[in-house]
């Protein structure tokens, strides 16, 4: 059971919510929405269906990722209707519900069947979800400045969203010490990724995203996805890309370690650890989320310089030639809540200079996002680079020597304050 402050906050959560909504409903001409929760769809020529992590709206609402087949029923001026498919079943297991402070703010009801409620008093319906859920319920499906409406009200998380998050960041961070430790100890992809399960008690198909586990140049693949079961003979680098998921709501936590004896990528580490944490810093109300992705590829820039492997060529002019970007070639982060990237973000498409972007606002307290800036030697973006003029000022020697370690991402999550930010993963380090 969840501590008491937290079963306090979830209450305020939802009477905020259920504010936002209205209003959002009232704006756009709606008296009622209903909100799948969805179902997991079968596979093609199988009778296994894919695993199941919920619809983020119905997440934002309950936290309840597990539950397929429930619908909750907003109306002005009523308790929202929670009801949950419990079928009679001797094959599966049914969820259930602890019996927490919050569901008195809903009614609650429990159905054997997968249809949706009786909509009665829904004169002016909408309804959100899986469009291959929808096909019989009357209402307007989907609609699009509906949805975008409600979007926007995950943007500003409540204090119940930040608690669960801060929460999701502790637990998060037992399996990346845990990784590290199976790592310096010699420990195979597969095995490292165990020992984050086991630290986290968490499921990896319940996690918010499946880990990224890279040793060596493996962890020069951005969203590499395979776990090797041997440990290689020489142990170079680790970087692991791993979060958790608490009450619904997503950490996302990425940390690289140098392996014994790699003194130079131990260097590189500690140089974008540094500059990873002066990122962080930025964060704060009224500064644009893209300045602090341009501001990274001057910090790359400098650390290029610095380890020797880029020469006679200033910061600006590595940016603007983009050597940074073949060492650095995504962005700098994204929104963060029931959703790993969570929605909203891009309100105007991202520049030319940042065309992977996630986020294109500007910050305002309440938003919560990740800063990972990233060092990567990517053989397909470095030998164009490499086979042109500016390859004149990479030292190819270190080069080579750097590429069999891969890559370097370090990622925190970072809530916006009133007069700056709180970095919810590294407060959870101490």
């Amino acid at each position: 059971m969840p501590d008491t402050d937290l079963l306090a906050l979830q209450v305020d959560h939802v009477g905020i919510l259920q504010q936002r909504y209205e209003q959002a409903l009232s704006d756009h001409n709606f008296d009622s929405l209903l909100i799948s929760s969805g179902a997991a769809p079968v596979r093609y020529a199988d009778d296994q269906s894919w695993h199941f992590q919920g619809y983020g709206p119905f997440l934002h609402w309950t936290g309840l990722a597990g539950f397929e087949h429930a619908w909750l029923l907003i109306r002005k001026g009523r308790k929202p209707l929670l009801t949950l498919h419990q079928p009679v079943d001797f094959w599966h297991a049914n969820l259930e519900l602890e019996p927490e402070p919050w569901l008195d703010a809903l009614e609650l009801r429990y159905s054997e069947s997968t249809t949706a409620p009786e909509l009665d008093d829904c004169s002016r319906l909408a309804v959100i979800g899986d469009p291959a859920l929808l096909d019989t319920l009357p209402g307007e499906h989907n609609p699009a400045e509906l949805c975008a409406a409600l979007d926007e009200t995950r943007v500003h998380k409540t204090a119940y969203e930040i608690a669960c998050l801060a929460h999701a960041n502790e637990r998060a961070l037992a399996g990346h010490r845990a990784a590290r430790e199976a790592f310096l100890a010699g420990a195979s992809e597969f095995d490292i990724n165990l020992a984050y399960q086991r630290a986290t008690r968490q499921r990896e198909a319940d996690a918010p995203y499946p880990s990224i586990i890279g040793l060596n140049e493996h962890a020069g693949t951005l969203h590499y996805q395979y776990y090797d079961t041997a440990a290689p003979a020489h142990p170079r680098s680790l970087l692991i890309d791993a979060g958790v998921r608490y009450r619904g709501y997503c950490s996302d936590i990425t940390r690289t370690t140098a392996g014994t004896g790699e003194g130079r990528f131990a260097s590189l580490v500690l140089g974008l650890e540094k500059l990873q944490r002066r990122l962080c810093d930025m964060v704060a109300p009224g500064v644009e989320y893209v300045e602090i992705h341009r501001k990274t590829h001057l910090g790359i820039a400098t650390l290029l310089s610095a380890s020797g492997l880029v020469s006679d060529l200033s910061a600006e002019d590595m940016v603007s030639a983009g050597i940074t970007r073949a060492f650095f070639p995504h962005g700098i982060g994204h929104f963060l809540g029931v959703q790993v990237h969570d929605v909203a973000g891009k309100p105007v498409p991202p520049p030319a200079d940042a065309p992977f972007l996630r986020l294109m606002r500007t910050l305002e307290p309440g938003m919560v996002v990740t800063i990972e800036p990233g060092l990567y030697f990517i053989p397909s973006l470095l030998e164009p680079l490499l086979a042109g003029p500016l390859g004149q000022h990479i030292d190819r020697s270190l080069l080579g020597e750097l590429q069999g370690c891969g890559g370097i991402r370090i990622e925190d999550n970072v809530v916006v304050t009133r007069n700056g930010n709180r970095n919810l993963t590294r407060e959870a380090e101490i």
